[in-house]
C-alpha cells in the first residue's frame, strides 16, 4: 500500500491498553492512515477498540473506521454522556504518544460513523515521515448520510478539502461504513478499497 501511495509506513508501536499494534503513514493536511492489528493479549478482547480490531481482522480486514481530532473533547463527551478514555502507545524509539478518545463503542454497530480523539501530546502520526499523498474522496455506505451523528456538519466541514460520496449499503454487500478512500499521490489518483 505504501508503494502505491508513494510513501512508507512507520512502526507506530503497541497500544498496551487496547491489545493492538499499529503502523502509520503520514498524509498531507495533518492526516494519516493507520493499519491496526490485534495482538495475542488479554486486553484485545476486554476493550471495545481491541474487540473491534479483532473482529475486523477475523472478517479478513479492510476499512474499520475513521477518526476526527478535536482540540477540546468536552463537547463530544457531553453529547455522549460519558467521559473519554485515555489511550497511549509506546513507539519503537521509546517515546509515548497520548490521547483521549470517545465513540469507539458506537462504531461496532455503526461503522459509517467516526470516533473522536483529542491529542494530549504534541507529536502526531501525520508528522512521522514525509507526507506526499492527500485524501481526495471518501466513499461511505450509509443510507442516512451521517444523519445519526450529532456532529455531521463538523465532520463534513473538517475534511480539509476532501469530499464524501455516499452509496447505498446494498452496493456494499449490505455493509455500512467506509467502502473506499481515493488519494492524490505524486503518481496520480489511487483508490484504496
Amino acid at each position: 500500500m505504501g508503494s502505491r501511495l508513494g510513501s512508507t509506513f512507520v512502526d507506530g508501536g503497541v497500544h498496551p491498553r487496547f491489545g493492538t499494534r499499529n503502523f502509520t503513514m503520514p498524509l498531507q493536511n495533518g492526516q494519516y492512515i493507520e493499519v491496526v492489528c490485534p495482538l495475542d493479549h488479554p486486553a484485545t478482547e476486554q476493550t471495545p477498540w481491541g474487540k473491534a480490531v479483532s473482529k475486523k481482522a477475523q472478517e479478513g480486514g479492510g476499512w474499520l473506521t475513521w477518526v476526527f481530532a478535536t482540540e477540546d473533547i468536552s463537547e463530544v463527551e457531553e453529547k455522549f454522556g460519558r467521559s473519554a478514555i485515555e489511550g497511549h502507545r509506546t513507539r519503537p524509539d521509546g517515546s509515548d504518544l497520548k490521547w483521549k478518545q470517545i465513540g469507539v463503542n458506537e462504531i461496532t454497530d455503526s461503522r459509517e460513523l467516526p470516533f473522536f480523539i483529542q491529542w494530549l501530546t504534541a507529536d502526531h502520526p501525520s508528522q512521522d515521515g514525509k507526507a506526499v499523498a492527500s485524501i481526495e474522496k471518501i466513499t461511505i455506505a450509509d443510507t442516512d448520510h451521517l444523519a445519526d451523528s450529532w456532529f455531521k456538519s463538523e465532520i463534513l466541514g473538517g475534511l480539509n478539502g476532501a469530499s464524501v460520496d455516499f452509496v447505498d449499503p446494498s452496493s456494499n454487500d449490505g455493509e455500512y461504513g467506509i467502502v473506499a478512500v481515493q488519494l492524490t499521490t505524486p503518481a496520480g489518483s489511487v483508490v484504496l478499497d
